[in-house]
């Protein structure tokens, strides 16, 4: 099973070079333009993204108040987005939910895999997995124990459903004991899996 999947991803890739060659043959495409395209969107997609968007939040509350309000907008301030390589298309639908003492919000998208990659970089696989997508909205708190993470029972948990219309981002608690560190050093605690809600900081 494994070998005749690894096979059609290799003529699919076959497929898509010569396509590409193609392109560039009939100058659609400038020799190695899709190669350092994908380089530059891989460079903007990673977490640190959505990790300084937690940071600015956790130590400026007029910033955190401005991005639960209106997300797209809060985020244009920080100029994190490359608008030549279409980010700002998906900048326009998001929508930041905050945690609180008694309150949890994870991320799942039940369709698909639908998932802001410019803010918390390529998806993991169980994000797309059939298991997550689907016990994320039946037993959120049964899923959050798999990744180690028991909440108190009272604590409510929200499950957002993420689409091509609308994507989300968890904004977690700062930590205790971090009254004292930078904008960047606070930056450097966020992981992808506390932007997605499986996991606190």
């Amino acid at each position: 099973m494994s070998g005749h999947h690894d096979d059609r991803n290799g003529f699919n890739a076959a497929k898509i070079r010569w396509f590409e060659s193609l392109l560039e043959e009939q100058g659609v495409l400038a020799p190695g333009e899709v190669d350092d395209f994908l380089a530059s969107y891989v460079k903007q997609s990673n977490p640190n993204n959505g990790a300084r968007i937690v940071a600015k939040a956790w130590i400026d509350p007029t910033f955190r108040e401005r991005l639960c309000a209106d997300a797209p907008a809060a985020i244009r301030e920080l100029e994190l987005v490359d608008q030549a390589h279409g980010e700002a298309t998906e900048e326009a639908h998001l929508i930041v939910v905050p945690n609180s003492p008694g309150k949890h919000n994870m991320i799942v998208c039940t369709l698909c895999s639908c998932y802001p990659l410019w803010l918390l970089g390529p998806s993991p696989s169980w994000y797309k997995s059939l298991w997550y997508r689907a016990e994320a909205v039946r037993n959120p708190r049964g899923v959050l124990r798999e990744f180690g993470l028991e909440l108190p029972e009272q604590t409510e948990i929200t499950v957002w459903d993420s689409s091509s219309d609308m994507r989300y981002m968890v904004l977690p608690e700062r930590p205790e004991g971090t009254d004292g560190m930078s904008e960047e050093e606070l930056a450097g605690l966020v992981t992808r899996n506390g932007l997605i809600g499986v996991a606190t900081v």
